[in-house]
Parts: structure tokens; C-alpha cells; sequence
């Protein structure tokens, strides 16, 4: 690493070139939260680490986590992405910043002093502030046992593969990697996530495990020929037993498979709870973004307001800032959708103006808030009380979606033209604020697959139905490969139906085990 001479400690400067030292950074750190304790963010401990760019696409390859078990598709993913960026397809982030108590927070080692100071504000008080604060993040992971639960489960696996092999552990592995956004609970339970109690309840949880099972199946009614009254009675019965319907297919697995040993039952919970952990990120990546970026753009400007960065420093952190949050137009080869950082960015931005200097339209659109005089205190509240989907529905402004160019296309497959369904008047600012909420759902974006029965009577197929949701269907060859992992882990024939909100069924498939695990 390069020693420059940086700012002394009389001197305003927190440093004076591009090159930094650790006692540089320090001092950048501290210049940040200062500021950030004026805004009064509230964050966890961070702990900033320096690291390399091979460290950074072995973070890539495995989720950006410090730590986690091995699988070959982590392997697979640091390859591709090794390869794109040393083509110079793909760049690097200039930071990684992980959901725990202490708030882990990677620097890439060849970021400039400017952006060090970016992206501490950027990472360690932006995005700390809002997974600490944010409701959806306080429901559905727990920070403080992450970092323990994620070492119990490599050292976990690892012993796995010493005792029964490596391919076979891959195998369990690789059925529940292909079922794990069916593995997550949408709705909260009555106990919060407890992870640093998995690795001591273990033990209690397989032995309630196989107790479970034996009752179960002790259920599983003698003799044939009854009367239909009697079979839909033991059918209600049964499906009250196993509390179906049920959406979360790797929790049902991991409970009632009749085939699962216990170890592969504990490799299914540690897929199933680490993808629970990171659901409340695809329901929060718009507004996680917005806050970081209005966050370290409100530190930075301030720091060059108060002469504690150059000009050329300023100039550097501007252009940065302005290529991450362009939104390109809609015929732009860039163009992908809407930018996360752009439009979380530019609504907090414009609920700042509202509270400070509001128009009659924004009085009268958003009464609450206009002109209230508090705008960091406002956005503070936003960013802990909403998710993306909300946060649009309730304050998506007629000016952002006139400044962004936003309009409602509908596209019918039954029909030749597309149709533009919504312009900016009154009523089309009200269809095009619903139709974006609807894009930030995450719900509609997942298949709503439920497991809908068992028969327990004699061949113990497991029944499962797919809401159909505007008419998407499951892709078909994706979804007998994914069954065929379920088969597999189920021990028995596995049937799937498609069926539309009248209750058609669109489409079957059936899957059986090729190579149950037994």
C-alpha cells in the first residue's frame, strides 16, 4: 500500500490526494460520523475491512457473506465473474455491506481516499442505519446471530461431507438451492428469527423432529372401502394435522419428508433460514438503495460545504454519484429497467423539497408532510415504516413522475398495438403510482406455490397447486427439473397443478423419484 502525506491532524483536510493509509482512513471515518451523528443515524458497531479484488469476487461468488459453506456453484459464479472483469466486461463494487451486529463493511483496497469517504457513508451509515431501523429487516432477520449462525452451518456441512461424502451432501444441497424461494415464510410468525439458539437446539429439534414423525404417520388410516363422508373427515383431519395449506416448501420438507435422515433435514433448514435472512432485501432494494445514496450524497456535500474535502475531490465524488444515479431512457443500449439508486434517490430527494419548500400540488397530494420543516426526521420515518412497495404507493409524487418521464403501457397479448392506459393528469399519476407498486410486490414476482395435500391413504403423493397470477405460467422444462428435485427429497411421487383464480387447472406435471434420499 502507498504511505502519501496526508491532512494533519490542525488541518481541516481529511486528506489531500488520492492515496490513503490506514490513519487516513481513520480519519475519513471520523469526519463521516460526525456528520452522520448530527443527522442522528442510529447504526450498528461497523467493522470495516479492507480487502482485494480476488476477495471481492469470492465475496461475489458466495452472496457477499464473511463466511459460508462450500457447494460448487459457489466455484462456478467466482470463475464467471473473475473472468468478466478481467476482460474488462464487468466492474467491481466499491463496497460490500452485510446485515449484522457489528455491521460488516468491505472496502476495496483500490478505491481512491474520495471514494473510501463515498462509500463509508455510502455503506457503514446508509445502508447500517436502514437495516437496523427497517421494519421488514427487525420481523425477519436477526443481526446480532447471523455471523455465528453462518460459521455453525460451514463447520456444519463440512462435518457432513466427512461423514456421508461430498457428493452425497452436493446432492441435498443442490435440491434445496433449486426450492429455496419456495423456502421462505411471506407472512410473520409469531417468534422472531433466534439464530444464535440453532446450533444448541440441534439436538432437541431432530429428536422433536423424529417424535413428530411417528405420530404422524401412526395417522395414516387402516383399511379401505369407506364411505366418502368419512375419507373427507380424515382428509380435513389430515391436512389440519400437517397445517396445510402450506407455502413454505423447504419448512414442510425439513418436518414431515418420511425419507430425510436427520442431518439432511438440518443441511434443508440452513439453505431455508439463510434464504429467509435475505428476503427482506428483495423487498426493500429500492428503498435501501435511495436511503445509502441520499445518505452519503447529504455527508458529502456537507464535508466540502465545511472545506474538509478539495474541490477536485468534490468534482470526483459528483461524477461518481451522477453515473450511479442516471436513469437511461428507455431506447439507451444501457437501458435495463428502472435503476434502483435513480429512483429511490430522486423521490427521497423530492420528499425533501416537499417538506421544505412544498407546491399546492404537493399540499394537497401529500398533507402530512408538506411543508413540515423536518425532512431528515421525515425520511427517518419512511425508511423504517415502508418497503419498496409501499413506500411507492404512498409517495410516488406527481413531480418525480413528471421529471422521470413515467406513463403506463399496457401490453395485451390479445390485442395488436400496445395501448398507453395512463398520462400525466390527475387520474393517470393515481394508475401509473399503482402499476409501479405492483412491479416492487414481491409476491407477484414469485409463483405462489402451496402444498395443498398429502395422501396419506396409500401411495403418499404430495399435492401442490400454483396460484396463477395475470396469466404467467411456469416455465415448463424449469419446473419439472425443480419438481424432480422435490420428488427426490420427498421420497414419493410429487404433483403440481396450475390453476387460474376460478379454479381452472391450466396445466399438470408429475414428477417421481429418480434418486430418493434415503
Amino acid at each position: 500500500m502507498t504511505t502519501t502525506v496526508t491532512a494533519g491532524r490542525d488541518d481541516p483536510l481529511l486528506f489531500k490526494d488520492g492515496d490513503w493509509d490506514f490513519d487516513t482512513l481513520s480519519r475519513i471515518y471520523d469526519g463521516v460520523a460526525e456528520i452522520g451523528d448530527e443527522l442522528k443515524l442510529d447504526i450498528y458497531r461497523p467493522r470495516i475491512e479492507v480487502i482485494t479484488t480476488e476477495q471481492m469476487l469470492d465475496a461475489y461468488a458466495s452472496t457477499g457473506m464473511p463466511l459460508f459453506y462450500r457447494h460448487w456453484s459457489f466455484g462456478k459464479q467466482f470463475v464467471r465473474n473473475e473472468t468478466l472483469y478481467r476482460k474488462g466486461w464487468q466492474g467491481l463494487a466499491y463496497e460490500i455491506v452485510i446485515n449484522s451486529n457489528p455491521c460488516v463493511v468491505y472496502l476495496l483496497e483500490e478505491n481512491t481516499a474520495t471514494m473510501q469517504t463515498l462509500v463509508l457513508a455510502h455503506a457503514a451509515f446508509g445502508h447500517n442505519h436502514f437495516f437496523k431501523n427497517n421494519y421488514v429487516f427487525k420481523q425477519w432477520t436477526d443481526a446480532d446471530g447471523i455471523l455465528d449462525y453462518l460459521a455453525f452451518a460451514k463447520n456444519f456441512i463440512a462435518d457432513c461431507e466427512e461423514k456421508y461424502g461430498q457428493a452425497e451432501v452436493e446432492r441435498v444441497l443442490d435440491a434445496a438451492h433449486a426450492l429455496q424461494n419456495q423456502g421462505i415464510h411471506r407472512y410473520p410468525g409469531k417468534r422472531q428469527m433466534d439464530l444464535r439458539s440453532e446450533q444448541k437446539r440441534e439436538r432437541e429439534r431432530r429428536e422433536h423432529g423424529e417424535r413428530l414423525f411417528n405420530d404422524l404417520w401412526r395417522t395414516v388410516p387402516e383399511g379401505q372401502g369407506k364411505k366418502a363422508k368419512k375419507r373427507t373427515t380424515e382428509r380435513d383431519r389430515r391436512r389440519a394435522l400437517l397445517g396445510l395449506p402450506e407455502e413454505n416448501i423447504l419448512y414442510f420438507l425439513e418436518k414431515t419428508s418420511p425419507r430425510l435422515r436427520p442431518w439432511q433435514r438440518e443441511v434443508i433448514r440452513i439453505v431455508r433460514l439463510i434464504a429467509q435472512y435475505f428476503y427482506p432485501q428483495r423487498q426493500t432494494k429500492m428503498m435501501n438503495e435511495g436511503c445509502a445514496t441520499y445518505t452519503h450524497y447529504e455527508i458529502m456535500q456537507r464535508l466540502y460545504d465545511r472545506g474538509r474535502i478539495t474541490e477536485g475531490s468534490y468534482l470526483e465524488f459528483l461524477h461518481s454519484h451522477t453515473n450511479v444515479v442516471a436513469q437511461p431512457d428507455f431506447d439507451d443500449r444501457r437501458y435495463y429497467g428502472l435503476n434502483p439508486y435513480a429512483l429511490g434517490f430522486t423521490m427521497m430527494k423530492d420528499i425533501e423539497r416537499m417538506c421544505v419548500d412544498p407546491t399546492a400540488e404537493d399540499r394537497a397530494w401529500f398533507p402530512d408532510i408538506a411543508g413540515n420543516a423536518d425532512p431528515v426526521e421525515t425520511l427517518k420515518d419512511i425508511w423504517a415504516n415502508y418497503r419498496d412497495e409501499s413506500f411507492v404507493s404512498q409517495f410516488l409524487s406527481p413531480a418525480v413522475i413528471r421529471k422521470m418521464g413515467l406513463f403506463l403501457v399496457t401490453d395485451d397479448a390479445g390485442e395488436k398495438d400496445l395501448s398507453v392506459d395512463a398520462i400525466h393528469d390527475e387520474r393517470g399519476y393515481m394508475r401509473v403510482r399503482r402499476a409501479l407498486a405492483r412491479h416492487y410486490d414481491v409476491s407477484r414476482h414469485d409463483p405462489d406455490i402451496q402444498i395443498v395435500d398429502v395422501d396419506l391413504e396409500g401411495d403418499r403423493r404430495l399435492v401442490l397447486r400454483h396460484s396463477v397470477v395475470d396469466g404467467v405460467m411456469l416455465e415448463e422444462e424449469d419446473a419439472e427439473r425443480v419438481l424432480q428435485h422435490l420428488a427426490n427429497l420427498w421420497g414419493y411421487e410429487v404433483h403440481l397443478t396450475e390453476e387460474n383464480d376460478k379454479g381452472d387447472i391450466s396445466t399438470k406435471h408429475t414428477a417421481e423419484p429418480v434418486h430418493p434420499f434415503v
